[in-house]
């Protein structure tokens, strides 16, 4: 589907979510100048206290949206204390927003080992060294962190540490969102129902 394709009228025809998010992700790559993947991440903590922050979708498929962590991170934290969590897309090139809401898992060891191996060999040592969100004596500590795990794994493969793994949002609910003139947005909600299907309707603006 082009982004010609999608026109605002057209987009509130889709018959499920995946394959138009599929379709406005691939205009956001080429539109977007940086990380059309970025997407803010919203969880809550033990008290209730809602925390955001931006992270990088690595995948997605009707099972959810995938992205990684530090588990003992104050969002790795904030999520396994709840197993909730929300995301919010906004592509500024296209007018367009996309919000997704529902439950978290876990992703597997083999699923998380398999990206882990993807990325470049000073992020997997970042992923050692860093004690992620818990505070730093200054960058010097942070640098000597990185030194030490370089040598440390100076030959060979990196193991993923323990901690680090991902999570998959099962979305609930997945509302796509178009801006029109005089704040008079298109706005279309897909939620999931029972049997697993998406049942659709159009929201108010």
């Amino acid at each position: 589907m082009s982004d010609t394709e999608l026109t605002s009228s057209d987009f509130t025809e889709a018959a499920e979510p995946f394959r138009l998010f599929a379709a406005w992700l691939d205009d956001a790559t080429k539109s977007e100048p940086n990380d059309p993947n970025g997407v803010a991440l919203a969880t809550v903590d033990a008290d209730g206290m809602p925390d955001v922050r931006m992270v990088l979708l690595k995948g997605f498929d009707e099972g959810g949206f995938v992205f990684y962590t530090n588990f003992e991170s104050a969002k790795g934290q904030e999520i396994l204390g709840s197993m909730k969590a929300a995301m919010c897309f906004h592509w500024k090139s296209l007018r367009r927003q996309v919000r997704i809401r529902g439950p978290v898992e876990i992703v597997s060891d083999a699923e998380a080992d398999a990206y882990y191996a993807t990325r470049p060999r000073g992020s997997r040592i970042g992923a050692w060294a860093s004690k992620q969100s818990r505070p730093l004596e200054s960058r010097f500590a942070l640098e000597k962190a990185v030194a030490e795990y370089t040598a440390r794994h100076a030959i060979g493969e990196i193991p993923r540490p323990k901690h680090w793994s991902g999570f998959r949002i099962v979305p609930q609910t997945i509302e796509f969102w178009h801006d029109r003139p005089f704040r008079l947005h298109d706005r279309v909600v897909f939620t999931r129902d029972a049997k697993g299907g998406w049942e659709k309707a159009r929201l108010y603006p």
